[in-house]
């Protein structure tokens, strides 16, 4: 093995960058349609793909437009057991599920999702393509193209990428494990969960220069740690964060109430 995990990430970060810098473009300007109409950018996965949603909003240096649908069950808060992996394995390969979460989000025509997942494979996120896409919602896959050779698992025939408007390729091996190790069977050090967050990071900063283009400037989270700044700035954000939320929701109710009535 001549070289550890840094390096093979950094040449899979350079390919990625090459690779999805059109897809980038067209993603950061629908993004920014979505937040300068005071829509949202939702953010889904499941798994470990919930981490790049929890990356992304809220956290220093993100923006208030952004919204993850974080759902406990499809996250671990264990191992084995109950909140455990194997349960929210199996709750994100079954179809239907997806969508009875959403039903209660501010899902509304105009917005955007980013949907990340690496293999693309998984019930829950290609559900939830197929529900905003419905709705009007202008979908963004963050998967891995590599994974495209291998057959579709659901019921529509379909892969997360197939079902998306637009897909960002993390360009990580199927395997997603990076660095092999002599004398063992199978890599170690996975890739995925790290390039779908830069992928989101380069999202994020090119939305706002989108924005900025514009003349819209959106409220930024800044570190408490900095001269001048404090925690009643973030506290400041919050609130025009759930401003925007209670205006999402509010547009939202007469679907919600459609569908609850069975319609």
């Amino acid at each position: 093995m001549s070289d550890f995990y840094i390096p093979r990430l950094a040449a899979l970060i350079e390919k990625a960058s090459k690779e999805n810098a059109e897809a980038f473009e067209q993603a950061a300007s629908k993004f920014a349609d979505s937040l300068q109409n005071g829509g949202l950018v939702h953010l889904y996965g499941s798994g470990h793909s919930v981490l790049p949603c929890q990356e992304v909003f809220p956290r220093y240096g993100s923006y208030v437009g952004f919204n993850p649908l974080t759902d406990p069950r499809v996250m671990w808060n264990n191992v084995l057991g109950a909140g455990g992996v194997r349960e929210l394995l199996w709750l994100e390969r079954t179809e239907k599920y997806a969508e009875k979460f959403l039903d209660h989000q501010p899902l509304n025509k105009g917005d955007s999702i980013i949907i990340f997942g690496h293999s693309g494979r998984n019930a829950s996120g290609i559900d939830t393509a197929i529900y905003a896409k419905k709705r009007g919602i202008f979908v963004v896959a963050i998967t891995s193209k590599n994974n495209l050779d291998k057959p579709a698992t659901h019921s529509s025939g379909m892969r997360l990428a197939d079902a998306a408007d637009l897909v960002i390729d993390t360009c990580s091996p199927i395997e997603d494990a990076i660095v092999p190790v002599e004398g063992w069977s199978r890599p170690v050090s996975g890739s995925s969960t790290v390039l779908a967050m830069i992928m989101a990071h380069e999202l994020i900063a090119r939305t706002a220069d989108q924005l900025s283009k514009r003349g819209v400037e959106l409220p930024v989270f800044a570190s408490p740690t900095i001269a001048g700044v404090t925690l009643h700035d973030t506290d400041v954000i919050y609130g025009v964060y759930r401003e925007r939320m209670l205006e999402a929701q509010k547009k939202h109710l007469p679907t919600f109430q459609a569908t609850m009535r069975g319609e």
